[in-house]
């Protein structure tokens, strides 16, 4: 179901302008507007999911089979594309700008200028793990 005032809800309805390059019952993959690198496109479900916790299953699992796809014809489209990054924001704190579930599939090549910087907690102890993998396990449906 579209959302009002969802960006990528109008791409879907032929509402907003957007340079697809795949289109499917389920799925949306349309060039990104501020790309990182030439070719960095993104996939969408055509319904509206705010979040991994939203889509269908099924609707996931086409998202990425869609992805694999693009990342094929990047390699072989004559971009410069020497590997190709996979990015997905599940939330504002993960950086998710358009709350519309959304893969980011983008060719890479040497001295392309993206980074991404590491943090986060330096080699926790195999303890600290077992105890998140416990929490994890034990939140799976």
């Amino acid at each position: 179901m579209a959302q009002h005032n969802c960006i990528f809800c109008a791409i879907v309805a032929g509402a907003a302008p957007a340079s697809v390059i795949h289109d499917d019952a389920a799925t949306l993959a349309f060039l990104d507007i501020n790309p990182v690198t030439p070719g960095h496109l993104l996939v969408i479900p055509k319904r509206h999911a705010s979040t991994l916790a939203n889509p269908d299953p099924a609707d996931g699992a086409r998202l990425f089979v869609v992805a694999m796809q693009a990342a094929a014809a990047l390699r072989s489209s004559g971009l410069r594309c020497e590997g190709v990054n996979f990015f997905l924001a599940d939330g504002e704190a993960a950086g998710q700008e358009v709350f519309h579930v959304h893969l980011h599939v983008f060719p890479r090549f040497a001295g392309d200028g993206f980074r991404i910087v590491e943090g986060g907690i330096a080699h926790p102890s195999r303890a600290d793990l077992d105890a998140i993998a416990s929490r994890l396990r034990a939140a799976l449906p």
